[in-house]
């Protein structure tokens, strides 16, 4: 599995700004090409702000399993397609932030 950048993550890619069951996707940035628990993580550890990723690229992850999908996948589950974890549903209000 990717490794997921943040702020005290957890095995499953929680940090310290989303922790909860459900915080378990972590983002792509277009520029680092990096998998991290969450923008705010990323803006903290880097020099330059977070960068989105085009919706048909890879560029979500399961924390739990690991699974890799594109935007597209992801804007249409609430649940892994892979293990059936459930995601956030407060995360797709995030949609601007993450994807382009």
């Amino acid at each position: 599995m990717p490794n997921i950048i943040g702020l005290t993550v957890d095995q499953a890619g929680r940090c310290t700004h989303w922790h909860t069951d459900v915080d378990i996707v972590a983002n792509k940035c277009a520029q680092c090409q990096a998998y991290y628990a969450c923008y705010l993580c990323h803006n903290a550890l880097t020099t330059h702000p977070f960068a989105p990723v085009a919706m048909a690229d890879l560029g979500v992850l399961c924390g739990a399993c690991g699974f890799e999908m594109t935007g597209t996948v992801y804007a249409t589950c609430t649940a892994c397609p892979n293990c059936q974890h459930p995601f956030n549903p407060k995360c797709h209000l995030h949609h601007e932030i993450y994807f382009c």
